[in-house]
């Protein structure tokens, strides 16, 4: 089952996706990537909804990826003794460890860190910054705050701090039980959360152990100040709009996640852009105009990959959810402006081999008028060096690995299938017309572009480019 399209679809699975029935109908409708959110659902719930995913993959006979998004600190206010208090602006405010219920004027913030790294002239925003609190001070047991906005606060809201950057883990206690839970299961992606630093990366790519590749979820403002670095040692990146949205004034989250793309792209990193994409799809059939262009605007933008939430989750309509996002992805790469930005945003490639060789190839493609570019990889490398050139032809990779085939599903323009090791250039040859054809992407008399790195299996050795009519 081929795609019709090259950038790909991220669908959450949940309460409303959680039959076979129901995900074969998802991937059927268009989803590459099922994202297994670690934030909701057990164990037990995750484990049986994955064993569908592999069912699924096997009877279509297509590598499907499985993205287990790990939840991520959580700072909360503490309880009201009523439950819920109402704050005015203007009014003093204060949070201090004191564990004694709290009233319209204080509650507990059981967070002793935050403590130490709030100052004056910084925001507190409570529940989503549905109430947002000005530091006026703070003496390492209290913090004393001036309500901006009028609003209701009640029991374990969420806190966000969008001007420091936090002394605290990306990755709690109930991260690593779910993250040795998720490798243990076969995740293919491990979304990190609230990513501050390239550090929080480096903490979690040593537990993987190379087991999985990790997915750097972009949520914080202070991340935003290492953005190079924290691409650097990230196997893809997600901008997170909704916390993201929170802590960053709405104006700025467009100019952002472009900003974002753009960085990824010359890093040829993979994106994926989530939150709120067809958000109206929850409880509509069809989504508004306005999701519709966000949707189309991540698209033209390059963008490996878009996502649906709870559209997919809990909503109502997950099928037609993930077919609307389809057809969006499919009409705007069949408007010829869609590959005219392409070109305008291409960034120049870095000085090594690979590089160079997929610089070519893109180029090759061009030209030629190639019917695929077909990559053959062990680690995925090659395919997605490949992919930062977004060459005009689709990318058909071939490698013996299922793992690399199945990462590779988040990746633009990426279809992969599964082949013995090749061990000589004519046995690659072979394989990829045959696998050409097989797949649907050229026919007898085709050029096909084939590139790959030589001694077979060698990581980052891409250093071979061949062009091959098809045969057969």
């Amino acid at each position: 089952m081929r795609r019709q399209r090259q950038a790909k679809i991220v669908a959450t699975l949940g309460p409303a996706s959680a039959t076979p029935e129901m995900i074969r109908a998802l991937f059927e409708a268009g989803a590459d990537v099922f994202r297994f959110n670690f934030s909701h659902g057990s164990h037990a719930d995750h484990h049986a909804r994955y064993q569908i995913v592999r069912r699924v993959e096997q009877e279509v006979g297509r590598p499907i990826a499985v993205l287990a998004d790990l939840q991520g600190p959580k700072l909360r206010i503490g309880q009201f003794a009523q439950g819920r208090v109402s704050v005015e602006a203007g009014q003093a405010f204060v949070l201090d460890h004191d564990a004694t219920p709290g009233d319209a004027h204080r509650v507990c913030l059981p967070h002793p860190e935050l403590f130490e790294v709030i100052g004056p002239g910084q925001s507190l925003l409570i529940d989503d910054g549905k109430v947002r609190l000005q530091v006026e001070s703070s003496d390492g047991a209290r913090i004393l705050t001036r309500v901006v906005n009028s609003g209701v606060l009640s029991d374990r809201k969420g806190v966000n701090v969008p001007d420091a950057v936090l002394p605290i883990p990306a990755l709690t206690a109930k991260d690593r039980r779910d993250l040795d839970f998720a490798l243990d299961m076969g995740a293919d992606w491990i979304a990190l959360s609230f990513v501050q630093r390239p550090e929080d990366v480096k903490e979690a790519r040593t537990l993987v152990a190379g087991r999985a590749a990790i997915l750097s979820k972009l949520e914080k403002p202070a991340a935003l100040d290492r953005l190079e670095e924290i691409i650097d040692v990230s196997d893809a990146i997600m901008v997170a709009r909704g916390d993201l949205g929170v802590e960053l004034p709405p104006e700025c989250v467009p100019g952002t996640q472009k900003r974002i793309l753009r960085t990824c792209r010359q890093q040829g990193k993979p994106i994926v852009i989530a939150t709120q994409m067809l958000e109206s799809m929850i409880g509509a059939p069809v989504p508004t105009r306005a999701e519709v262009s966000d949707v189309a605007s991540a698209i033209y933008d390059g963008s490996d990959a878009v996502m649906l939430s709870a559209e997919s989750a809990h909503g109502d309509y997950p099928v037609q959810a993930v077919t609307m996002m389809d057809r969006v992805i499919t009409e705007v790469e069949r408007d010829p402006l869609y590959r005219t930005l392409m070109q305008a945003q291409y960034a120049a490639p870095q000085r090594n081999r690979p590089d160079a060789i997929c610089a070519a190839l893109r180029d090759v493609t061009g030209i030629l008028g190639a019917s695929a570019t077909v990559t053959y990889t062990s680690s995925g490398h090659t395919s997605l060096r490949a992919a930062r050139e977004r060459p005009s032809a689709p990318i058909l990779c071939i490698t013996p690995q299922l793992t690399t085939a199945r990462r590779l599903a988040l990746v633009w323009g990426v279809h992969s299938t599964i082949s013995e090791q090749m061990h000589d250039e004519s046995q690659l040859v072979g394989a990829a017309c045959q696998a050409a054809v097989r797949e649907g992407f050229a026919r007898k008399g085709d050029q096909i572009a084939i590139t790959a790195g030589m001694p077979f299996g060698q990581p980052g050795s891409t250093n071979l480019l061949r062009v091959a009519e098809v045969w057969g």
